[in-house]
């Protein structure tokens, strides 16, 4: 028996001419395999249904030499193997995790490893329940699994919760080559996830900015103009980090917010103040950037943009220069409640616009907070208002 594979078309051929020749080549519609034989000089085909290369080629061997019949079934046709926790985690790490962010993709592969660990890799993700779900959380709340092998928050615990849930969901709605689902439901659909019930949003005050302004110079430029730009923009400071030249327009004092560094996907365009516009020229002036080089240039390369590590190093350098008392999960995230807050009586379709937050609810639940003088001044309002 001979066999001969044409390249160029894609196409095997098993078998000798005008006794047991097989051919199989790719449906052009489908992208399926077909495979092809002559039964009593009469040419026929048949689909066999995916697209592996290898699987195809084995069944055209074991045809042409009659392990198996017109059928297709034998051998070739064994049972697939079953779907394991591992297998899954692979496929979902080759397909969906690299279109996700920097920070995201590192989560998924720490989230993955540990998951394996807990629940072991030949595990049938299929057969996960709610036992296996509490057992996780009270193991991972102790700190007796997770990489940093310490107590973590409930809110830890629900982003790892939802990295499992998102690829159970994921598999639930993805096919094989043979057109079947990866797994025919989310078993631990619908179960309750652990939340913090009186989250720490810290929001920095008035006087804790002028501070870190004030000895910004101190730390560089660089921190400089990204501390005024997440006052005065209310911008995440991964959104802050990743502009570029391009998307500044100085003439029509604005800037473009492009949806691939908005954690919402939402590309829009904010005025600038006068303290941002200035903090601008500052840093033109220093890396006599253009076009899409980055506004916030890498201290080591000026053609990237400086990293996350360093803005949160500058940050902490920054709060014990200002002599500010340590607070936990007071970060440049408490720049963007800051601005929430000082813009509260603003419409809420107008602050959302500015801020870059494509939900009113999340803007309202998570960043604005009242402080004191705020509700005092309300009070004295309906006391007037009474008079």
């Amino acid at each position: 028996m001979m066999a001969r594979t044409k390249r160029s078309r894609r196409s095997y051929g098993a078998g000798e001419w005008g006794r047991n020749r097989v051919r199989i080549f790719p449906d052009p519609k489908t992208g399926n395999f077909q495979i092809e034989w002559r039964d009593n000089g009469r040419r026929r085909t048949r689909s066999l249904g995916h697209r592996d290369w290898v699987r195809a080629k084995r069944q055209a061997d074991e045809f042409a030499a009659g392990f198996v019949g017109p059928d297709l079934n034998g051998k070739a046709e064994a049972e697939p193997e079953p779907l394991t926790l591992g297998k899954l985690f692979e496929i979902y790490g080759e397909e969906v995790t690299p279109t996700k962010g920097r920070c995201s993709r590192a989560h998924d592969r720490a989230a993955k490893r540990m998951f394996l660990r807990f629940f072991g890799r030949n595990r049938d993700p299929a057969t996960l329940s709610q036992r296996d779900w509490d057992r996780f959380i009270r193991e991972r709340r102790a700190g007796r699994i997770g990489p940093s092998g310490k107590p973590v928050s409930d809110r830890m615990v629900e982003h790892d919760l939802k990295f499992l849930i998102a690829v159970l969901n994921w598999a639930g709605r993805s096919r094989d080559d043979q057109g079947r689902l990866l797994l025919e439901r989310n078993p631990l659909r619908g179960l309750k996830r652990p939340t913090e019930k009186n989250p720490t949003r810290v929001v920095l005050t008035e006087g804790e900015y002028r501070a870190l302004l004030g000895v910004s110079g101190r730390i560089g430029w660089r921190f400089h103009v990204a501390l005024v730009l997440a006052h005065e923009t209310g911008h995440r400071i991964g959104a802050i980090r990743q502009l570029r030249w391009s998307d500044i327009d100085f003439e029509g004092r604005e800037v473009r917010w492009r949806a691939e560094h908005e954690k919402t996907g939402h590309e829009h365009v904010t005025p600038l103040t006068d303290e941002a516009l200035t903090a601008l020229e500052e840093a033109r002036k220093r890396s006599a950037g253009t076009g899409d080089a980055p506004v916030l240039t890498s201290s080591r390369d000026a053609t990237r943009s400086m990293s996350p590590m360093a803005a949160h190093k500058w940050w902490k350098k920054a709060e014990t220069l200002a002599g500010l008392e340590p607070k936990p999960r007071r970060g440049w995230h408490s720049l963007r409640r800051k601005f929430a807050s000082d813009l509260m009586d603003l419409p809420l379709k107008v602050l959302c616009e500015l801020g870059g937050w494509k939900d009113a609810q999340t803007m309202l639940r998570c960043y604005q907070r009242p402080d004191a003088g705020q509700l005092r001044t309300a009070l004295e309002g309906r006391r007037r208002a009474r008079d």
